[in-house]
Order: C-alpha cells, then sequence, then structure tokens
C-alpha cells in the first residue's frame, strides 16, 4: 500500500493591482482625514464615456464591499472595482498639483491612446502570464 502524500501545488500570488507614489498616499492621507464622514479609503474605477471611450473614476469608499479588491500601499487603501481590475493592472496612481489645477494621474501601461483634453482613456485589458 503506497502511504505517499501528494501535496498540492503551491498558488502563485497575486500581483498587486495598483501602486501608490509618495504623493498619491499623501493626498489620499489628506482627503480621508478631511472627509465629513467616516471612509474606508478611495474606491477607484473605469466608467465608459469621453471622447476615447473610458476614464477613471476616483470616489470615497465608506465599506469594502465583497468583491473589492484592496490594495494596501504607504499607509492607505485602496479599493478597486472588479470589473477594473484587468485594465488597471500594474498602474501607478500619482497626484500632480500645480497652478491651474490638482488631480490624481494614472501612469498606467494598459492604456492604448488618451483624448487631447486628457479627460478620456483607451484601455485594453492586462495580459496575464499563464
Amino acid at each position: 500500500m503506497d502511504t505517499t502524500v501528494q501535496s498540492k501545488p503551491k498558488p502563485r500570488p497575486r500581483p498587486q493591482v495598483m501602486k501608490l507614489t509618495e504623493a498619491a498616499a499623501a493626498r489620499i492621507t489628506e482627503l480621508t482625514k478631511r472627509a465629513d464622514s467616516e471612509i474606508v479609503g478611495l474606491r477607484v474605477g473605469i466608467k465608459n464615456g469621453g471622447c476615447a471611450g473610458q476614464s477613471y473614476t476616483v470616489e470615497y469608499a465608506h465599506e469594502v464591499r465583497p468583491t473589492d479588491e484592496v490594495v494596501e500601499d504607504k499607509g492607505v487603501k485602496i479599493l478597486v472595482d472588479p470589473k477594473a481590475v484587468l485594465f488597471l493592472l500594474g498602474t501607478e496612481m500619482d497626484y500632480k498639483a500645480d497652478k491651474m489645477q490638482a488631480q490624481f494621474i494614472f501612469n498606467n501601461p494598459n492604456q492604448v491612446s488618451a483624448c487631447g483634453c486628457g479627460e478620456s482613456v483607451q484601455l485594453t485589458p492586462a495580459k496575464i502570464p499563464g
């Protein structure tokens, strides 16, 4: 009788969907402290629209949904909409402020084009190595 125990292969670690720059983390910390109600972080997603086809969304998150992809980086929490994960994989979220505007910037390797005004983008899902 064979008593060899077969072990399951270890699951491959999941890549972190997004990372933050120091400037983005500092701004998220500031927004969290200034919010009118308690928030757990910022929810990031993608919506259809704009001249290039899609745009990024950023809003306060008051709760973690069971389907959210939770990213914790530099002491802050980002909740990624599950429908946006493949479009945001590998993205670095930054924050820039100058005399004319202040905004989060997404340095996304899955972005194939953007409109001239910078309000919308065209994204392709990330290719995950097998």
